[in-house]
């Protein structure tokens, strides 16, 4: 009996580009795409850093992720075309792309790790000793993207070079630069030292191992992201002045503008209650004023209660006290007179316009 090899795209588990680039379009900025390929460490900087640091490995996909899904299916071309780079290069050769996201991703985590330790003490405790662990976050980033796809590397080299790297913050002061020159020592170290290829396939978890080790990651992060926010984001007043961004939110919630919405929000809800949804978004339709009519009564200076006649006689006279031809003085005088003739005749045309539409709708009324 001949024996015929399975196609790639007919074995059973094999990912699908159509779904690659599905997920892509629809979730690719959290890397909804790298968990479908089961690429989750990719999948967790995409997370971290918005999209492949600010969109850009979100983009660089849109041409990679054939290779991606080829990668995921081993795929007879992709793995004799790796075979072929393992022969020719002893070590996986040197990227600037890679090289740029690991300096990229560990400067990112370094410096929110480093803005999210609290200045002040806390219950008596003092956490500025955990700058002691920014090295190990450089090193992290490092090693992350260095691990990304069929390339590996140990971090202890990388982490041996961020700590030796550590004391010189005493001579260059700048925790900014200090923390890029440590991130670009430490990628030259793993690129030089540590990175190999990746020969042996990575152990297959089930989903929802994969999902619990991610989400421990992602809460994490956003722990750190907490933090930082809480106890040293700070907003800038009108004065210039810093003010620390929980402490803006607190007086906000205290705030008339935040008050008065609340209790906007509360009597919609009660009435969405007593009423109905649909009786209740009808009037919230109304009152975002979507022809006009309130701001024209507003610019007419009459309730929304005037007669059409009383509408007629204010038209009469606030054309006639601002009508452009009275003016005698500047350009910029005239300009504004004249914007304020023309509000007030397309006020009275809105309201015109209403009532002709009432008067038809009573009449279609009286017919039926």
């Amino acid at each position: 009996m001949e024996n015929k090899s399975i196609p790639v795209d007919e074995r059973k588990g094999t990912k699908s580009k159509f779904w690659a680039y599905f997920f892509w379009l629809f979730g690719g900025l959290f890397g909804a795409h790298h968990i479908y390929l089961g690429r989750d460490d990719q999948a967790f900087v995409y997370i971290s850093t918005f999209g492949g640091y600010v969109g850009c490995g979100f983009l660089r996909d849109i041409y990679r992720i054939p290779a991606y899904v080829a990668d995921a299916n081993d795929d007879p071309a992709f793995i004799a075309d790796f075979k072929r780079k393992v022969r020719t290069n002893r070590k996986p050769p040197f990227s600037a792309v890679r090289f740029a996201a690991e300096a990229a991703v560990a400067y990112l985590w370094a410096e929110l790790f480093n803005n999210a330790i609290p200045q002040d003490e806390i219950y008596g405790i003092n956490f500025r000793h955990l700058l002691h662990l920014i090295p190990a976050v450089v090193a992290l980033g490092v090693w992350a993207v260095g691990n990304l796809g069929r390339e590996q590397g140990s971090i202890w080299m990388t982490l041996v070079t961020a700590y030796v790297f550590y004391p010189t913050i005493y001579y260059i002061g700048d925790d900014s630069m200090w923390i890029f020159l440590m991130v670009i020592a430490s990628s030259l170290s793993f690129d030089t030292f540590s990175k190999e290829w990746r020969l042996k396939p990575r152990k297959k978890r089930s989903f929802v191992r994969r999902m619990t080790y991610l989400g421990l990651a992602v809460v994490l992060y956003l722990a750190v992201i907490g933090s930082y926010l809480y106890f040293n984001a700070v907003v800038t007043d009108s004065e210039g002045e810093e003010i620390k961004l929980s402490e803006a939110v607190r007086h906000f919630l205290t705030s008339p503008i935040w008050t008065d919405l609340k209790a906007s929000l509360v009597v919609a809800w009660n009435q969405a209650r007593h009423q109905g949804f649909w009786a209740t978004w009808a009037q919230l339709i109304d009152l975002s004023d979507p022809r006009g009519e309130i701001n024209a009564y507003k610019v007419l200076g009459l309730s929304q209660t005037a007669s059409q006649n009383e509408v007629t006689a204010r038209w009469r006279t606030l054309s006639r006290d601002n009508h452009p031809d009275k003016v005698k003085g500047s350009e910029e005088e005239r300009l504004k007179a004249q914007e304020k003739f023309m509000e007030i005749q397309q006020a009275y045309e809105i309201l015109s316009q209403a009532k002709n539409r009432r008067r038809r709708r009573n009449r279609r009324s009286d017919e039926e």
